[in-house]
């Protein structure tokens, strides 16, 4: 059995998740989710159970003898966090608590708990999540979430993206509708703090993998926040044209973000060493507040962005969580009265062939051809 196949996965993570369900498009797409862990996506694959894993799994974080206090990085394709990570509203680290890693501990409800299976079938599994939470103002927050997660027949993949894919190329397409919900008595609102919901996708990178998204030429301001963990290098970070492209080999630590005025609903990545296109497609509100997430409190807490990137590396200590790649989207925030919801629609599509065809739904989709994607860091 071949690692990083979607058989091997299967029978890894059966051995210490017996909640985990297979959902499958009737072909080869098959796509994995586990109530038990925090209602990930864990994996999926295009071309059936010997066919390549898409996304990226820490095998050691499920023997490690002791939790891990700050995050338990199981990894996982598509999982559910709340945000905002930091800021004077943070969900990450308790009030009056210095801003660093010492401090910073993720909610066990997105983390380390498990969660209640709704309700099941071939195509699609419904979960939920009631929890309690203190925000770093002293806010007390209840809240259910809700998630869906739901596996797409090949026509609808193409009728999603409004691409036709040819006959040689193998696909695999989910999406998540994920729900926020205020359990409490009392509102949540500017002064208070408001949560949001966050989609994260963890894939296993490459030398040759770059993330690729498209923003909004005319808007006007700064087009990403690249100094999330310190600046970006020049060379692995580059945009015009409307089109942001960013390395992600996984061998340097950087994240960056695109404010809600200039992002588009839509990401991606191309993996040139595995042929593999990559495409995210999530909602985005021009007008909405969205969180500021950095690790600081002296910042305007609704100045965050929609879409952000990370890739992962090496820190100070030469210790690296994996290494990995994301594409994330995140909701606005959650100015919800008591019983009120908000929704944040989050899928993930994988392609896998023929380079010329995968050209073509890059062009459709991301508005750039393969080879001036791989030949930004060359």
């Amino acid at each position: 059995m071949k690692k990083g196949s979607f058989e091997y996965d299967e029978e890894f993570l059966r051995k210490r998740d017996d909640s985990l369900i297979v959902l499958s498009d009737g072909g080869l797409g098959m796509v994995m989710v586990s109530p038990k862990y925090q209602g990930k996506v864990f994996t999926s694959t295009a071309e059936g159970s010997l066919g390549k894993s898409f996304g990226w799994i820490k095998y050691e974080t499920f023997d490690q003898k002791q939790p891990d206090p700050h995050m338990n990085a199981f990894g996982g394709e598509d999982r559910l966090w709340l945000g905002p990570e930091g800021g004077q509203f943070s969900l990450f680290f308790k009030q009056g608590t210095k801003m660093e890693f010492a401090n910073w501990h993720t909610p066990a409800a997105v983390d380390s708990e498990s969660w209640e299976l709704v309700s099941s079938s071939d195509k699609k599994v419904s979960m939920s999540k009631s929890t309690h939470l203190q925000n770093y103002a002293g806010t007390e927050l209840s809240i259910k979430l809700e998630r869906d997660v739901e596996i797409m027949e090949p026509n609808a993949i193409q009728q999603v993206l409004g691409i036709d894919v040819d006959p040689s190329v193998k696909a695999v397409g989910f999406s998540t509708v994920n729900s926020i919900i205020n359990t409490g008595d009392k509102v949540w609102d500017k002064a208070t703090g408001a949560p949001c919901l966050w989609n994260l996708d963890m894939f296993t990178p490459s030398p040759k993998v770059v993330i690729v998204v498209p923003y909004n030429e005319s808007a006007v301001g700064k087009v990403a926040t690249t100094n999330y963990f310190g600046e970006i290098p020049k060379d692995r970070v580059t945009y015009k044209n409307g089109i942001l492209l960013f390395k992600a080999d996984g061998k340097s630590r950087g994240k960056l973000g695109i404010p809600p005025h200039r992002a588009k609903n839509m990401a991606g990545s191309y993996d040139a060493e595995n042929d593999v296109l990559t495409i995210t497609m999530f909602d985005v509100d021009s007008t909405a507040s969205y969180l500021n997430q950095e690790w600081k409190t002296d910042t305007a807490p609704y100045s965050g962005d929609a879409v952000n990137a990370y890739n992962d590396g090496p820190l100070a200590d030469g210790k690296q969580m994996g290494p990995f790649y994301e594409i994330e989207s995140v909701s606005p925030a959650a100015f919800l009265k008591p019983g009120e919801k908000l929704t944040h629609k989050h899928s993930v599509f994988h392609f896998t062939g023929n380079k010329a065809a995968l050209n073509k739904i890059a062009l459709k989709t991301l508005g750039i051809s393969l080879d001036n994607i791989s030949a930004a860091f060359k």
